[in-house]
């Protein structure tokens, strides 16, 4: 039976009039995405005057590279403008572009060595300087090829009315700030064990340019000639080929606690680590990272979801003092398919997943059971779509599909309750349509994307083609002129904040990196 943390809440939410406080729920996505050359391969130019400035602009930057551009949706309670705002930008940017194209897939383009990954620059100010040093130390702990990967993150929070309602329902004690810190840790952890169901429904990385591997060995076999590819993998971007986070797996954080979890990370970015020191800090005037700790600052541990807070502080020092105020879920995959790379029942699915994770009992996780965590992650990336696929459930083996289709059952009322808020059948009827692709995972992104490789010539080919094809559907619909005039002059602003910023800026760098960890 499922257990939930406050036994009346979910029929006290499901009623139309409580379920009105669910509309103030608030969401946003940031979407990474590589510009490319006329050739496919990397783009070596620098960031686009015309997007304004990478430090300073709140919608438009980049991710690690200089190449990988970076898109904000500001967050907001209407369902349908996160996905608007992000075609707005798509459609701002594409003709900037030029010859270059935005590559449609999470997983790079034809890359050669670290070098031919140019690094982000965000100008001559302490504060970019300090983001280029961590990512030259990104570069050497990692290798800077899985910097180039790219992904959709989306951020979530519930609005202080369902708060204020959850509190006196659960007749919780203490402030209501750590109530709130306390449920969204629930929360995050319940994402941990149920999480694996959004690489499988969404997953769309079955393939990728051999090149990626720079040599290494790996078990994918050979789509065509420079294509390898799982054969039921549903997210290599998620596998131990992606995002390696098998470095950082001894650095003992959890989420067991807004207490531990914080005071993990501050022991982290204050613990020197001997292969690190080995690289050293700096060479002369030139900084190779931040430091020689375990983390250089907090935000380059990963974790499949992030609790955040907007601070002046640093990450965990304002979580710690301030506690949650929105989470990061960072699993989506760019879907290749559609032209901005996500698609909307993804947010409903999610939307519903994560209000489950909240109500739902949520006990601390065991080391045992984190293992069993990260080995079912592990098996949805790499064997998602095997027909007998098994994962762990409490030290038993059990079939993945039962066990999906559970979880559907579990997140049907939650589904009920948006409609009750929002009117309509949105969530019920994607979480209709997305259940049928745990029996039928030829519909899953991963299996169409692999075929349309196979259709192509190989995962360059296809994924060549689909991102000329999203740009010429782009350039087929301009902005008007309003948006077109707004976008613009967020630019100019950002260009004149950045150069405020470097003329105000006279503190010594070592002097400001000192000041951050202080």
């Amino acid at each position: 039976m499922l257990k939930f943390t406050c036994c009346d809440a979910v029929g006290q939410f499901s009623q139309r009039v409580q379920a009105q406080v669910l509309r103030g729920i608030r969401r946003g996505f940031e979407k990474e995405c590589l510009r490319v050359d006329a050739q496919g391969s990397l783009a070596q130019t620098p960031h686009p005057r015309a997007l304004g400035s990478k430090l300073t602009h709140p919608w438009i930057t980049t991710d690690y590279s200089e190449a990988l551009l970076e898109f904000i949706t500001p967050p907001s309670t209407d369902l349908d403008e996160p996905l608007r705002f992000l075609r707005d930008i798509h459609r701002f940017v594409t003709p900037a572009l030029g010859e270059e194209t935005m590559w449609a897939s999470s997983m790079p383009c034809v890359i050669g060595d670290d070098n031919t990954i140019p690094l982000a620059d965000y100008g001559s100010s302490n504060r970019a300087k300090m983001k280029r040093v961590y990512r030259e130390g990104l570069g050497l702990r990692y290798g800077r090829h899985m910097q180039a990967i790219a992904g959709v993150h989306y951020n979530w929070s519930l609005p202080d009315d369902f708060w204020s309602a959850l509190y006196d329902c659960c007749g919780a004690d203490g402030s209501r700030q750590d109530f709130i810190s306390t449920r969204y840790f629930g929360l995050i952890r319940n994402f941990l064990r149920y999480g694996w169901l959004v690489p499988y429904l969404f997953g769309a990385s079955p393939a990728i340019c051999e090149s990626f591997l720079q040599g290494r060995k790996s078990d994918l076999l050979q789509l065509v000639p420079g294509s390898l590819y799982g054969q039921y993998a549903t997210s290599l971007r998620m596998s131990d080929l992606g995002y390696q986070n098998s470095a950082q797996s001894n650095l003992n954080v959890n989420f067991n606690s807004l207490a531990e979890y914080t005071a993990a990370l501050e022991t982290a970015i204050r613990t020197p680590d001997p292969y690190y020191e080995r690289i050293g800090v700096r060479d002369g005037e030139h900084w190779k990272q931040l430091s020689a700790n375990l983390l250089q600052i907090e935000n380059e541990f990963y974790a499949p979801m992030r609790p955040k807070r907007v601070s002046p502080d640093r990450p965990a020092k304002g979580l710690r003092e301030r506690g949650v105020e929105y989470i990061e879920m960072r699993l989506f995959d760019l879907n290749p398919m559609v032209d901005i790379g996500i698609t909307p029942e993804q947010a409903s699915f999610v939307d519903v997943l994560l209000l489950m994770c909240l109500f739902r009992d949520s006990p601390p996780i065991s080391a045992r059971e984190q293992g069993e965590n990260d080995e079912n992650k592990r098996r949805i990336v790499n064997r998602g779509r095997q027909s007998d696929l098994y994962l762990l459930m409490h030290n038993h083996e059990q079939p993945m599909r039962p066990l999906a289709h559970e979880l559907f059952d579990d997140m049907a009322p939650f589904a009920e309750m948006l409609d009750t808020a929002y009117g309509g059948s949105r969530h019920t009827s994607a979480m209709h349509l997305l259940r049928q692709r745990i029996d039928n995972p030829d519909q899953t992104p991963s299996a169409q994307v692999l075929e349309a490789s196979r259709a192509h010539g190989g995962f360059f080919k296809y994924t060549m083609f689909a991102s000329g094809h999203h740009k010429q559907a782009l350039l087929a619909h301009p902005l008007d002129a309003e948006t077109q005039a707004r976008f613009e002059l967020a630019a100019r602003e950002s260009l004149q904040a950045q150069q405020q910023i470097e003329s105000q800026d006279t503190e010594r760098f070592e002097d400001f990196v000192a000041a951050y960890y202080a």
